[in-house]
C-alpha cells in the first residue's frame, strides 16, 4: 500500500510481525535519528523480549512491525505495535473503559497498542528520519486501526514531539503521574549533599532507615562484569517479588542475560549481600549519552525493612551523582517516592476509540480527569521534600 505524506513524499506501508524480521542496524539507525528514544527501544531490548517469550501471541501480546518505505526501498519510519488480548503489563490503567464497552455489547479486545511491554517509560515509539516520516507513520497506525476492526488504539508514555502529533491526529489525550529524581543545575557532590538538600524530616528519616541497613553490603556491576550466577541470583529475586504479590513475572532468565549481552554498557546491576550472602538485587537501566536512568525491576530473598528503599532509591541515585546522571526514573506511581526526593511529573498517552459514542463518553472523562491531574501536580509541588532556602 503507498501513502502520501502530505508534504510530497510517497511511502509504502508495509506490515510485518514484529522486530525481529526487521534488520538491527535500521532499526536503531531510525532509534538514533529520533529525538526523545530511549534505550527501551533498540532492536536488542524489543527483539530480546520476542526470543524468549515475554511477548508472543499465547500471552496476549501480537507483535506487528509497521514500516514506511520509499519507493526505492529505503526505510523512513518504523514502529512495533501490539494486538493486544488484555490490558495487563501497560501502566495505564483502561480497565473501566474495558467494562463500558462490554456493558454497551462492544467487544473491548483486541485492541492495538504502541509502548515498550512493561516498560513506563516516557520516550519516543514513532520512529523515523524525519518528522515527515513520523507524521506519515501516525497516519499509518491511524489507517490501521480503523481498517483492522479493533476496538481501540493507545500510545503510551509518549515524547513531547509524539504528544503534539497525536493532538493534531484528533486522538484524545490523557495525563498520568509519575515521579522523577534530577540534578540542579550544577549537581550535587555526593549523596550527603543530597541528603543536605532535603527538609529536616525527610533527611533524619532516609538516614535513619539507611542506618538500620549497615550490615548489608552493595555492589555494583555492568552489563560486561555481571555473570551468570549474578543473573540467576537477580531472576531469583524478581521471580520471588512476583509470587509474593501473587502475580506471574513477565520476564525470565533468559531475556535478561540477553539484554545485558547486547546492552552491556545500559545496564547496571545491583547486588545486596549479608556476611557475604547475596540476598537482593535490582536493575538499572542508563543511557550515557543523554545522562538519563530508570529503575527497573527488583526482588530480594529475604524480607529485610528498608531493603527496598536503599536497593530501588538510594543506591541508583548515589551512583547517578557520582557518574553524572542527571535524571533517575523511578518508575510507575508511587506518591511515597517523594519523600526520597523524586518529585512528580506528568506523562502524556494517546487514545483513539472506535465507537463513536464511547469516545465521546471517553474524551468527557478525560477532560475532567486532566484537570483532576493539573490539580493534583500543583498539590504535590505544595509537599515537596526540598528545603524551601
Amino acid at each position: 500500500m503507498a501513502m502520501d505524506s502530505g508534504m510530497g513524499e510517497h511511502f509504502r506501508i508495509e506490515l510485518g510481525g514484529g522486530v525481529t524480521e526487521i534488520d538491527a542496524q535500521q532499526w536503531d539507525a531510525l532509534v538514533d535519528a529520533t529525538p526523545q528514544t530511549t534505550v527501551f527501544q533498540r532492536h536488542a531490548w524489543l527483539a530480546a523480549l520476542q526470543h524468549h517469550g515475554c511477548v508472543q501471541p499465547q500471552r496476549g501480546w501480537q507483535p506487528l512491525l509497521l514500516t514506511l518505505r520509499d519507493n526505492d526501498g529505503a526505510l523512513a519510519a518504523a514502529c512495533e505495535l501490539y494486538a493486544k488480548g488484555h490490558s495487563f503489563g501497560e501502566y495505564v490503567f483502561d480497565w473501566a473503559w474495558a467494562d463500558a464497552h462490554e456493558r454497551c455489547g462492544v467487544a473491548y479486545y483486541p485492541k492495538l497498542l504502541l509502548a515498550t511491554p512493561f516498560t513506563p517509560v516516557r520516550g519516543a515509539r514513532l520512529l523515523g528520519r524525519d518528522l515527515a516520516a513520523r507524521r506519515a507513520l501516525l497516519d499509518a497506525v491511524l489507517g490501521l486501526a480503523r481498517r483492522s476492526g479493533v476496538s481501540s488504539l493507545h500510545l503510551l508514555f509518549l515524547a513531547d514531539a509524539e504528544r503534539d502529533l497525536c493532538a493534531q491526529a484528533g486522538l484524545a489525550l490523557r495525563t498520568t503521574i509519575q515521579y522523577h529524581w534530577s540534578q540542579p543545575d550544577g549537581g550535587w557532590i555526593d549523596f550527603d549533599d543530597f541528603l543536605r538538600s532535603l527538609n529536616h524530616d525527610k533527611r533524619k528519616k532516609i538516614r535513619q532507615e539507611r542506618s538500620r541497613l549497615d550490615a548489608i553490603v552493595f555492589r555494583r556491576l555492568s552489563g560486561h562484569t555481571a555473570g551468570d550466577a549474578d543473573w540467576a541470583l537477580f531472576a531469583r529475586c524478581y521471580r520471588r517479588t512476583y509470587a509474593l504479590h501473587g502475580s506471574t513475572p513477565y520476564l525470565n532468565l533468559g531475556f535478561f542475560r540477553a539484554v545485558a549481552a547486547a546492552l552491556p554498557d545500559h545496564v547496571l546491576l545491583l547486588v545486596a549481600s549479608r556476611d557475604g550472602v547475596d540476598i537482593a538485587s535490582s536493575l538499572v537501566l542508563l543511557d550515557p549519552a543523554t545522562g538519563q536512568a530508570w529503575g527497573r525491576y527488583w526482588g530480594a530473598l529475604e524480607d529485610v525493612p528498608n531493603l527496598h528503599f536503599e536497593a530501588c532509591y538510594y543506591q541508583p541515585i548515589a551512583y547517578c551523582i557520582e557518574h553524572g546522571y542527571r535524571v533517575f526514573e523511578g518508575g510507575a506511581q508511587g506518591r511515597h517516592k517523594m519523600a526520597r526526593g523524586l518529585l512528580p511529573v506528568s506523562c502524556t498517552s494517546a487514545h483513539w476509540i472506535a465507537e463513536p459514542r464511547l469516545a465521546e463518553a471517553i474524551a468527557r472523562h478525560l477532560d475532567g480527569e486532566t484537570q483532576a491531574m493539573d490539580d493534583a501536580l500543583d498539590e504535590l509541588a505544595e509537599h515537596a521534600p526540598f528545603r524551601r532556602d
